[in-house]
């Protein structure tokens, strides 16, 4: 399988709609607004990096990373999520190329440090590990991780961008 991972483009919208509606279509812990959160972070132009795995030019990934805030400041940290991948290529490594090669981006632009909302199992994989310093209210502690990158590690309360509360 050849797989093509680079920044969305205007036109793969829509296509990243309907890969992350039936990606978390079938996801028990998914509320159902994923396609809307990426929508709403776009608008909002918070799409800190938005990346789209490509098979034959056809979009079947997605992840987004959006800046996070920290007791109230932008401390350079990011938000990853939502990421998805069409249902029949689950399993294949395609959520994992696109989470790799987004921290690899966001490292690499400076950035401080990024935090997970999901299955500690899978993210823990990436250096994500839970670290009680950093709080997100209204989930279980344990899978709310961070992956700190470079500076001082901060700690206090995390606040995802507003896109995620909008949709």
């Amino acid at each position: 399988m050849n797989i093509d991972i680079r920044h969305e483009l205007p036109e793969h919208t829509q296509a990243i709609r309907r890969v992350t509606e039936a990606a978390f279509k079938l996801n028990s812990h998914a509320s159902g607004t994923e396609a809307a959160i990426v929508d709403a972070l776009r608008e909002a132009n918070a799409l800190t990096l938005s990346l789209v795995a490509t098979l034959d030019n056809e979009v079947v990934g997605h992840v987004a990373f959006s800046p996070i805030t920290i007791n109230g400041r932008h401390l350079g940290w990011f938000g990853l999520g939502p990421v998805s991948v069409k249902p029949e290529l689950h399993r294949q490594g395609i959520g994992s190329a696109l989470i790799q090669e987004g921290l690899s981006r966001l490292k690499q632009a400076g950035a401080a440090g990024c935090v997970v909302l999901g299955d500690p199992a899978f993210y823990r994989r990436f250096g994500f590990r839970h670290d009680p310093a950093l709080r997100y209210e209204g989930a279980p502690a344990e899978y709310f991780m961070s992956l700190h990158c470079h500076g001082a590690k901060p700690a206090g309360k995390v606040a995802f961008h507003a896109g995620f509360a909008a949709a």
